[in-house]
C-alpha cells in the first residue's frame, strides 16, 4: 500500500496530498494512534478525511492507512442493553480500559468477542438460503430474541452446519456455497455501512399507529408505526422529557435513543432513569429492550454527525428481524450544527444561516430510512423516527426546523409559554399537525369505533373556536360574550387541563390506554352538549358552572383508574342528574 501521510490539519478535517489509493467514503486510520476517519473528498492532488476523534497532537507526516471498506458498524448480539458513542464504540468497555475519559484511538470491539451466546440453529444441510433469511436464534436479553440473518448480499446452499450450543460472535456456525462455488462463512455477526439503507422486500403503507399513551399525541396528532415525527422546541420546553416518555411507553418492541450533541448531565440522567425503569409490558428493566448512543456536546463534532446514521442502521438491523423499532434523535439541530462546522472547515459555500447547501438532502436521507415494511425474512418490521429540533430562540422559521417539516409528516410543536405554565407535554395544539389521519382513521374506526374520530374532530373544532374567542377576550374582555361562547371557553379549559395536560409522575396518568382517552373525550363532550341545551333554554352559564361538574372532569384523569373504565358511566349519569336538577 502507498505510504500516505498527513499534509494539512484543520480541526477534524485532515488532508492527504497525492493519494490515489483511497475511495470515496472509505474508512481510514489516521496518525500513530489510528484515529478513525472517513474519506469525504477526493481531488487530483488532495484527499480530504473527516476524523471522528480529537485531532490534537496530529502533525504533518503522520500516516493515513486505508481499510478498503466504507464506514461501518458491527451488527450482532450484545447491542441491546449497551451504551455506544457515535461510531459504535462501547462506552462501558472503554471506561474499564481507560477510565472516565475516552482514550484516543481506542480500538475496543463494538461487541464483546469473548461472551458466549446460547445459539439454536434453524436450518439443515442442503437448505437454500437467501439474503435476510434467519439461520439461528439466541436470547439476547430475557425479552428480545436475536435472530441471526444471512447478510442481504449473500445467498446459497448450506454445506456445513454446527450443532446447537454456546458460541462467540466471531465463531463460524454455518457455511453457504453460492452459485459461483464460493463458500461464505456465517458467524453471529455481520458488518454494514452506516450510510447505506438496508434493503427490504416491500414498503408498507402507514396504516398502524404508534401508540404512545400520551393523549395529545395519540388523539390529536398521531404518528404511524414506520412514520416520521418532528419535536421542535426552544430551550426548556421539554423535548428531552417528551422523548423519554415516548421511549418508556410507546408500543415499539425496541427503543434506540441517540443523544446527539446533548449535555452530558442530560445523558447521564437518561442512563440513570432507564436503568431504574421497569418496562410495563414485561416487568423487566427497560434496558432489556433499549440501545443508547451517547454523543455528548464535548465529544468530537464529526462523530456527532455519524451518530444519527449509526442509530438508524442499528434500528434497521432489528427491523429486519421483524421487530418494530422507535428511534429518538435528540437533537437533529446539534447534528446540523456539526454539519455546519465541518462544512466551514472544508471552506464550502454556506447557505442560509451558515448551514451547508446540502442540509435538506442530508435530512431527507435520514428521514427516508423510516418505514413499515415486509422484510427479507418474511416478517413485518418498522422503524419510526422521532427527531427533536432545537431552534435558537424558539424560532421555527430557521432552516433546520423548516427543512425537517418538509420530510416529516407529524409536527409536535413545543410551546415555551405552555412549558413555563407547567403544562406537560407543552405541545401547542394550534401550531402542531399530523398528516397521518387519512392513513390511520381506518385503524381507529376498526379498533375504537367511528365515535373516536367524531370526538377527536369535535375536540379540535372547540380548541380552534376557543383560540378565536380568546382574541376577542383580549380586546374587550369575557363579560361581553354570550353564554354559549362562554361555554366553549369553559369546556376548552377542561380539555386543556383535564385532557391535553398529562402528569408523567402520576401512576394513572403517565400512560393512558386509547379506550380511556376515548371515554374522557366522550364525557367532556357529553357535558358540553347537555350544557348547550340548558343555555338554549336561557339558563345562565354561571348556574351550570356552579354545579362543579367542569372542575370534577378536570380531575377524572386521576380519579378514574386505567382498569376501572366502567366509572365513566357513573360520571355521565351524575352529569345528567345534576343538569336535570336545574332545568
Amino acid at each position: 500500500m502507498e505510504n500516505n501521510v498527513i499534509y494539512g490539519i484543520n480541526g477534524p478535517v485532515v488532508t492527504v496530498k497525492n493519494a490515489t489509493c483511497f475511495s470515496m467514503m472509505e474508512m481510514v486510520y489516521v496518525g500513530e494512534e489510528k484515529l478513525v476517519g472517513e474519506i469525504i473528498g477526493i481531488k487530483d492532488d488532495f484527499t480530504t478525511v473527516q476524523v471522528y476523534e480529537e485531532t490534537t497532537g496530529l502533525k504533518p507526516g503522520d500516516p493515513v492507512v486505508g481499510t478498503g471498506a466504507p464506514m461501518n458498524v458491527l451488527l450482532g448480539p450484545g447491542i441491546i442493553d449497551n451504551i455506544f458513542d457515535g461510531i459504535e464504540r462501547p462506552l462501558k468497555e472503554i471506561e474499564r480500559e481507560s477510565g472516565s475519559f475516552i482514550k484516543r484511538g481506542s480500538s475496543v470491539s463494538s461487541l464483546d468477542p469473548n461472551k458466549k451466546w446460547n445459539v439454536t440453529l434453524k436450518v439443515r444441510l442442503g437448505d437454500k438460503l437467501n439474503g435476510g433469511d434467519i439461520y439461528a436464534t439466541l436470547p439476547e436479553t430475557p425479552i428480545i430474541e436475536h435472530r441471526l440473518m444471512v447478510p442481504p448480499t449473500i445467498n446459497g446452499t448450506v454445506v456445513e452446519i454446527a450443532p446447537d450450543g454456546e458460541y462467540k460472535i466471531f465463531d463460524t456456525i454455518a457455511k453457504l456455497r453460492d452459485e459461483n462455488g464460493d463458500v461464505h462463512e456465517l458467524t453471529l455477526c455481520q458488518k454494514w455501512p452506516i450510510r447505506t439503507p438496508r434493503p427490504v422486500k416491500e414498503k408498507l403503507p402507514a396504516s398502524v399507529p404508534l401508540i404512545t399513551g400520551q393523549r395529545v399525541m395519540d388523539t390529536l396528532f398521531p404518528v404511524s408505526k414506520g412514520g416520521t415525527a418532528a419535536l421542535p422546541g426552544g430551550f426548556g420546553t421539554g423535548k428531552t422529557m417528551a422523548q423519554h416518555q415516548l421511549a418508556k411507553w410507546c408500543d415499539a418492541d425496541i427503543i434506540i435513543y441517540v443523544g446527539c450533541g446533548e449535555r452530558g448531565n442530560e445523558m447521564s440522567q437518561v442512563l440513570d432513569e432507564f436503568s431504574e425503569l421497569i418496562d410495563p409490558k414485561s416487568n423487566r428493566p427497560m434496558t432489556d429492550r433499549t440501545v443508547l448512543i451517547a454523543n455528548t456536546s464535548n465529544m468530537p463534532v464529526a462523530a456527532r454527525e455519524a451518530s444519527i446514521y449509526t442509530g438508524v442502521t442499528l434500528a434497521e438491523y432489528y427491523r429486519d428481524m421483524g421487530y418494530h423499532v422507535a428511534m429518538m434523535a435528540d437533537s437533529t439541530s446539534r447534528w446540523a450544527e456539526a454539519l455546519r462546522e465541518i462544512s466551514g472547515r472544508l471552506e464550502e459555500m454556506p447557505a442560509e444561516e451558515g448551514f451547508p447547501a446540502y442540509l435538506p438532502s442530508r435530512l431527507s436521507e435520514f428521514y427516508e430510512r423510516a418505514g413499515r415494511a415486509d422484510v427479507l425474512c418474511g416478517a413485518e418490521g418498522s422503524v419510526t423516527l422521532i427527531g427533536a429540533v432545537s431552534p435558537q430562540g424558539s424560532d421555527f422559521s430557521e432552516p433546520v426546523t423548516q427543512n425537517t417539516k418538509r420530510f416529516t409528516r407529524c409536527f409536535w410543536a413545543l410551546d415555551k409559554s405552555l412549558a413555563y405554565a407547567r403544562h406537560y407535554p407543552a405541545i401547542n395544539w394550534m401550531d402542531s399537525y399530523s398528516e397521518y389521519f387519512t392513513d390511520l382513521d381506518p385503524w381507529f374506526e376498526k379498533n375504537l369505533g367511528k365515535d373516536f374520530i367524531k370526538y377527536r374532530n369535535k375536540i379540535s373544532y372547540l380548541l380552534q373556536e376557543e383560540s378565536r374567542l380568546m382574541e376577542i377576550v383580549k380586546l374587550i374582555g369575557s363579560d361581553v360574550l354570550p353564554d354559549d361562547q362562554k361555554l366553549v371557553i369553559e369546556t376548552c379549559r377542561v380539555i386543556r387541563v383535564g385532557f391535553l395536560q398529562q402528569n408523567s409522575f402520576h401512576p394513572e396518568d403517565t400512560y393512558v390506554p386509547l379506550e380511556k382517552q376515548k371515554l374522557m373525550m366522550k364525557t367532556i363532550l357529553h357535558l358540553h352538549k347537555q350544557s348547550q341545551k340548558l343555555i338554549a333554554k336561557a339558563i345562565p352559564i354561571s348556574q351550570i358552572i356552579g354545579l362543579g361538574l367542569f372542575d370534577k372532569l378536570t380531575k377524572m384523569k386521576y380519579d378514574i383508574p386505567n382498569n376501572r373504565l366502567d366509572m365513566f358511566d357513573e360520571y355521565i349519569k351524575e352529569i345528567d342528574e345534576k343538569l336535570n336538577s336545574i332545568e
